[in-house]
């Protein structure tokens, strides 16, 4: 009985969570709009998909926040355009699955705060090769780079090293 009624408050938790995180993905666009500042800059999906991952520790649940963050917000707010939702949702599942795989491999991921940042980083990078290369395919290549090169490095390593900072924290006494 209590493992029937563990199970059903986490699935709770879980979806109020993932609730949560798909309201603030349709919230940045519309917050942008409003202020006229370029918040897409910062990576918002990658920054929800990774207090996704951090907030439900289920490679399942961030597989599925991964698909249904840019779809949600396209079909919310209209943001992204409906091929680049497509890009994105193709990067966000890269970053979750090579994530995955490298904390598979390097069993030390959730208890040394460099290997977390190296697979995060590394995850990062290969979900940026697959967001181009999809990109360059399917939207015209002249506007393949919208946002400064420097700028999504920035962004990537300092939500890579909160993201390892959070896991190592949450996870040390485990």
């Amino acid at each position: 009985m209590n493992t029937v009624l563990s199970k059903k408050n986490t699935v709770a938790r879980t979806a109020i969570i993932d609730a949560a995180l798909l309201a603030a993905a349709c919230l940045i666009p519309t917050l942008s709009h409003i202020t006229a500042l370029p918040l897409y800059m910062l990576n918002p999906m990658l920054l929800v998909l990774l207090a996704g991952m951090l907030a439900v520790r289920s490679r399942t649940n961030a597989f599925l926040l991964a698909v249904l963050l840019p779809v949600v917000s396209m079909l919310a707010v209209g943001m992204p355009a409906p091929l680049k939702a497509l890009c994105m949702a193709a990067e966000l599942l890269s970053i979750v699955g090579v994530y995955t795989l490298l904390q598979r491999l390097w069993s030390a991921v959730a208890t040394r705060p460099w290997a977390s940042f190296a697979a995060i980083v590394a995850a990062m990078l290969c979900g940026k090769v697959v967001y181009y290369a999809l990109k360059a395919l399917v939207i015209a290549p002249a506007a393949l780079v919208t946002t400064p090169v420097a700028t999504q490095a920035i962004v990537a390593l300092v939500a890579a090293a909160l993201f390892c900072s959070v896991q190592y924290l949450t996870t040390r006494g485990k």
